[in-house]
């Protein structure tokens, strides 16, 4: 079920808008990448804010004791009064004597850290040499000035890529965090397909981290991995196009284009995902009564958009009015373009006051946002749906393609229940 090229908003003109964003920041990756990678260790070096989100995100128990953490930049830090690289120093030195089962030390940057200039790419360098071999220390940014909160991860990708060894076999590398569960079945289908072996960044420890070199071939499973992508190709390896493996489509040709750089014909893949396929698309179609008909509107937030208003528009019958990501990058997201049909606006960036607007002209059936609007926009009667929750759930390939049409459905059904309830309430809203 393609969209012919000409039908595609791939040359749509794209409405780039660069003002007051409403986002959450970088440092929110670390709650799925800690559970992800099991021998590695998170340091924010960042404020009590920092912490504070961490802990409330997370939703950690005061008996719990995760893989991540914050080293507090105190005001005597913040105003030069005190050396803040020996007591990072300090800091990574406690936490390893306490914690030898970690391998990876990641230095996450924030925005104090940033605003104070701590260079923590020295720090890492220096930290390397005194914990290593036994413990890798690398840093990147997770700070809201920079990032929204899904580049959180593709920071942290990118940053492994270039310690990681060379090879010159030619394997295929899976791109992208993915829940354990999900990632398994992904390598099982593989696996039937005839597709062996197959590495994953991120590993779930240190010494299953991939190999690269100039016969790694790269497929993606999250659209907003720019900078890995980047690196990864800096390292000579090549990227599968493909559209992302969400829904029974997606995931098909996402399958598919994979097969095909190995030789593998595409009837090959139709028989191995057969049953798979078909509970998917029966899945889908429970929640596509719902969804059929509605009108969509995506704020930017999460870098998912795009695949998803193609998932959401092909497989159950939504009408995308607008899709804003914050950032469109034309190579990566291209296949999902050529299959999203021409009509909606297609938008980068935000302005969020001048994006309200739109929302509020148009009235979409669903407004996909973040937190932060999602309760004004509800307080006017229009229904929303967190992007947040599309991240921390797991949504990839078949297994999981009922669940994501599902939690397009439950607010527009949520609010149907609302309005045989309370239907003085809901006008009065409106």
């Amino acid at each position: 079920m393609n969209a012919p090229l000409d039908t595609g908003c791939r040359d749509t003109p794209v409405l780039r808008e660069r003002g007051q964003r409403e986002v959450f920041c970088g440092l929110t990756g670390i709650i799925w990448l800690h559970r992800k990678m099991q021998d590695a260790f998170f340091l924010v070096v960042g404020s009590r804010t920092c912490a504070h989100l961490l802990q409330s995100a997370a939703g950690v128990m005061i008996f719990a004791e995760p893989r991540f953490g914050t080293a507090i930049l105190e005001e005597k830090d913040l105003a030069g009064m005190a050396d803040a690289n020996a007591e990072l120093d300090r800091e990574v030195a406690r936490l390893l004597a306490r914690r030898p089962d970690i391998k990876q030390l990641f230095l996450v940057g924030s925005c104090p850290s940033e605003v104070i200039k701590l260079d923590l790419s020295r720090a890492a360098e220096r930290l390397s040499a005194q914990h290593g071999p036994k413990v890798r220390v690398l840093n990147y940014s997770g700070s809201g000035i920079e990032t929204t909160f899904t580049e959180g991860e593709d920071a942290c990708l990118a940053a492994l890529v270039p310690s990681l060894p060379e090879t010159q076999a030619r394997e295929l590398l899976l791109v992208g965090a993915l829940p354990d569960v999900v990632e398994d079945q992904a390598l099982d289908l593989l696996a039937q397909i005839g597709i062996s072996p197959v590495r994953c960044l991120p590993a779930r420890h240190a010494e299953d981290m991939p190999s690269i070199g100039p016969n790694t071939v790269y497929a993606l499973t999250q659209p907003f991995a720019g900078d890995t992508h980047a690196a990864l190709q800096r390292r000579g390896a090549r990227r599968i196009p493909a559209p992302f493996p969400f829904g029974a489509e997606g995931t098909t040709l996402w399958l598919k284009a994979v097969a095909a750089e190995f030789g593998i014909a595409p009837e090959k893949v139709d028989q191995v995902v057969a049953a798979p396929r078909a509970r998917a698309e029966k899945a889908i179609a429970a929640a596509a009564t719902t969804l059929r008909g509605k009108r969509i509107f995506f704020m930017p937030d999460s870098q998912l958009e795009l695949p998803l208003a193609r998932f959401l528009t092909r497989e159950c019958g939504m009408e995308a009015v607008e899709i804003s990501t914050p950032y469109l990058h034309a190579d990566l997201h291209g296949p999902e373009l050529d299959l999203i049909a021409k009509g909606p606006v297609i938008s980068e960036g935000q302005d969020v006051d001048l994006q309200l607007d739109r929302v509020r002209a148009t009235r979409p059936d669903l407004t996909v946002c973040g937190l932060g609007l999602a309760n004004p926009l509800e307080a006017e009667g229009l229904a929303t749906k967190w992007a947040i929750e599309l991240v921390f759930t797991p949504v990839h390939f078949y297994e999981q393609a009922g669940d994501l049409a599902s939690l397009f459905a439950r607010p527009l059904r949520r609010r149907d229940l609302l309005a045989r309830q309370h239907p003085n309430r809901l006008e009065a809203a409106e």
